[in-house]
């Protein structure tokens, strides 16, 4: 008997608007981290694209509560937290969560704006990008006084790894929401 061999439903495709690029081979090290960054940040616009709202927020690989758009509001959060506060030092209050509510950024998705997210998102990547330009080299440390001091560099390898993770899951959800798979 030979084995079962499921049709590819769809490879994801480039996503006009979206522009993904490959870090440099040869880059140097605050270049490569940052360029890193930037394709995992276009990888989950791009893993988000062409969905509908309810696509977004659908929890489409159970038992898990993850959704697209639960993602997006999670890593929302987690450049606030590093960049925002632990390298910049600045006060830093959750937006989609709480101690009351600490799964909010994922859970409370009923009333959440797509077009609010993704603008909050933005923004908050602007001012990750901001935050970084501001320090000379990957090798200083944080402005932020909680916990053990942390360079820069070790922000950006945070926030790759972070980035990547969830990637992952957005792949699973992706497929499952609509079947395309791949970059």
């Amino acid at each position: 008997m030979g084995a079962s061999v499921l049709p590819m439903v769809g490879a994801m495709e480039p996503v006009p608007g979206i522009e993904r690029v490959d870090p440099d081979l040869q880059g140097g090290e605050r270049e490569m981290l940052t360029q890193y960054l930037v394709y995992h940040r276009a990888t989950i616009r791009m893993k988000c694209a062409g969905l509908n709202e309810e696509q977004l927020k659908r929890r489409a690989v159970a038992p898990s509560g993850l959704s697209l758009l639960g993602l997006v509001r999670h890593l929302t959060e987690v450049e606030r937290n590093w960049f925002t506060r632990m390298l910049d030092g600045q006060p830093y209050t959750p937006q989609y969560w709480s101690e009351d509510d600490p799964d909010g950024d994922f859970d409370n998705l009923d009333s959440a704006s797509v077009t609010e997210v993704w603008a909050s998102y933005d923004a908050t990547v602007a001012e990750s990008r901001r935050i970084t330009a501001s320090f000379a080299d990957v090798a200083d440390l944080a402005r932020g006084t909680t916990g053990r001091p942390r360079n820069v560099r070790w922000v950006l390898v945070h926030l790759i790894e972070e980035y990547a993770r969830h990637n992952g899951h957005a792949d699973l959800l992706r497929e499952a929401i609509d079947g395309v798979t791949g970059e």
